[in-house]
């Protein structure tokens, strides 16, 4: 599978409407096809999880970003479902609480951050300050921001925080995946109306689905921004077509499998001194009954 189909090259001005289809699935044509992948990858994935924790020397940060309904939970439950939980862990970042409010934007994630070793896997991010916040700039009042400019500027500064952010974890060993499902507005209707209509559904559905909705235009115009301003050569962006979730699955697991690959991950080498000890505890434990 070519992934610059999906990729936002660093410094390009992309266009989601223009650039990227929501219903796009390459060569696969059949669901049964698409799922007989997918589970070969999360087996390639469980073992690549093994080497990484044993080797412990990278940490691996996922990102998901999406509207509403793009299906963002359950394509962290089919690709991750083969992981050993113990080396995993799932963040998902909501309305700010009044203690997180009282720091700076970026503290909540910094404290979620994977150990070496280990997945970590944000369900939504520090990106929602620059998505949520410039479509509701109302919201920038309960951060109690020193200074607020009234333009542009303060979308600009945050992305320079974000990239010197990245690069930083980059630096120190985390190797960061983000990726935007991109489903259309159709879909989402789609997707917004089975929630009403089926009653296990329900559940899924919010109030500020419907009322969010109406901001579309907005949304993409704010994702466009990030897209064009933060995809790095250390950090990517990857925008996965959302409109089948079977492809969704499939193309996500497939990059993620592809960039552990990249890493080259080997068993830690035993030193002459540990060999000695486990030839003694071999010896040890034949002599036993």
């Amino acid at each position: 599978m070519n992934h610059d189909a999906f990729i936002v090259p660093p410094k390009a001005k992309i266009s989601l409407q223009k650039d990227y289809d929501p219903a796009y699935k390459d060569d696969y044509h059949e669901k049964a096809e698409a799922e007989k992948k997918l589970q070969t990858d999360v087996q390639r994935l469980a073992k690549y999880q093994n080497v990484l924790y044993a080797q412990n020397t990278y940490a691996l940060l996922i990102i998901f970003q999406a509207m509403d309904a793009a299906g963002k939970d359950s394509t962290i439950k089919h690709v991750m479902s083969g992981v050993n939980p113990q080396g995993c862990q799932v963040f998902s970042f909501k309305q700010p609480s009044s203690e997180e409010l009282d720091h700076d934007y970026l503290w909540r994630s910094m404290k979620a951050l994977p150990e070496r070793g280990r997945m970590g896997i944000f369900n939504r991010s520090y990106y929602e300050e620059t998505l949520v916040v410039r479509v509701h700039p109302e919201l920038l009042k309960k951060q109690q921001l020193p200074h607020i400019p009234e333009d542009n500027r303060i979308w600009q500064q945050r992305f320079k925080e974000i990239n010197n952010f990245e690069k930083y974890l980059v630096n120190n060993g985390i190797i960061i995946m983000k990726f935007f499902l991109n489903l259309s507005k159709s879909e989402q209707k789609k997707r917004f109306l089975e929630r009403i209509e089926t009653p296990e559904k329900n559940w899924k559905y919010s109030a500020s689905d419907v009322t969010e909705r109406a901001f579309w235009d907005d949304y993409m115009e704010a994702y466009e921004d990030i897209f064009n301003h933060t995809s790095t050569e250390s950090a990517p962006w990857y925008i996965i077509p959302a409109d089948r979730k079977w492809f969704t699955r499939l193309v996500v697991a497939d990059i993620i499998c592809s960039k552990l690959k990249e890493l080259n991950l080997t068993y830690p080498t035993a030193t002459e001194e540990h060999q000695r000890e486990l030839l003694k505890a071999k010896e040890l434990l034949e002599n036993q009954d």
